[in-house]
């Protein structure tokens, strides 16, 4: 494991009218969602621009070959008339990054870097290796691209680093009651956990853990709890938020399950414990999160995630 940073590498707030280079570091998009998402992006004043590779198809179920999608992601990072990088949907192929990450280049030209999904790996190895911030937020294939799939305000205030909250409005409820603090972190439950026993294991000592997913079964979750766990990842973790879960459900089983389950993997978690916030994978109207920054949990009658820093510089 290299060796952490810490003092908060903050790139520059992102203005109107500033350049937005889209990216596809993972696996292909439909083209009509990325040029309804870049549409969007440029409805906001953003001039977004698509980079060479992004509309690949292949091999495999990628968005082009290794090589094309690092290219993509370092010359998005250099460019001089970027002031943001968003990636245009997750998938699957983002771990074949992250032992050719140009760390020097991302260094010298530090950028906010929106995803989430299969995009974790990437986010959280610049998180732990430079201190740049991981803005969990929007994508263009995955949520630009519908009329109601940003949460504009938190998308807004984490670029112009003005400070937020989310609450039950974002669909936060409470599972055990309690306060926290300490810097954000995470990201895809699953991700996370397929990156244990690699050189790039993620950091959770001390954090505030952010972990959503989709698609898995109730039984799946307590499995990757279990796995955290055991692997030592939930020592001195201050709390614990997890997403939407949207479709985390077992066929015939009742809603709540999802919920028992989780409080169930993890019994004698000394944290406050909330649910339901739409960030990553969600239904609708995609809430952005910052990593790396300092953050309070309020679990109890009212509910409330607050962001106590900027990401970003003005």
């Amino acid at each position: 494991m290299p060796p952490l940073a810490t003092n908060l590498l903050r790139p520059l707030a992102v203005p109107a009218g500033a350049g937005v280079s889209v990216i596809a570091p993972a696996s292909f998009a439909q083209p009509d969602r990325i040029s309804n998402g870049l549409e969007a992006l440029r409805a906001l004043g953003l001039v977004a621009r698509l980079a060479p590779s992004a509309l690949e198809r292949g091999p495999l179920y990628f968005a082009g070959t290794t090589e094309q999608r690092l290219a993509d992601l370092h010359a998005a990072f250099a460019d001089e008339t970027t002031s943001a990088v968003m990636c245009v949907r997750g998938g699957y192929g983002s771990n074949y990054l992250l032992d050719g990450l140009d760390i020097d280049l991302i260094r010298k030209h530090p950028k906010p870097f929106f995803a989430y999904s299969d995009l974790t790996g990437v986010q959280l190895r610049l998180l732990d290796e430079l201190a740049l911030p991981a803005f969990h937020g929007p994508m263009v294939a995955a949520d630009f691209y519908l009329a109601d799939g940003v949460h504009m305000e938190s998308f807004q205030a984490a670029l112009t680093g003005e400070p937020y909250g989310v609450g039950a409005a974002e669909g936060l409820r409470a599972l055990k009651s309690g306060t926290a603090s300490g810097v954000l972190y995470g990201g895809c439950l699953s991700i996370l956990v397929s990156l244990l026993g690699t050189e790039w294991e993620p950091q959770t000592e001390n954090k505030l853990l952010f972990l959503e997913d989709t698609g898995a079964k109730p039984f799946q979750v307590d499995r990757m709890l279990w796995q955290l766990r055991n692997a030592g990842k939930l020592e001195g973790v201050r709390g614990i938020v997890f997403g939407e879960m949207l479709d985390c459900v077992s066929p015939g089983a009742p809603p709540e399950l999802i919920e028992e389950a989780i409080l169930s993997a993890l019994t004698g978690f000394d944290g406050p414990i909330a649910i339901g916030l739409r960030s990553g994978h969600v239904s609708r109207q995609n809430v952005t999160l910052t990593f790396g920054v300092q953050a309070e949990l309020t679990v109890g009658a009212e509910t409330q995630l607050r962001l106590l820093e900027p990401a970003v510089r003005k």
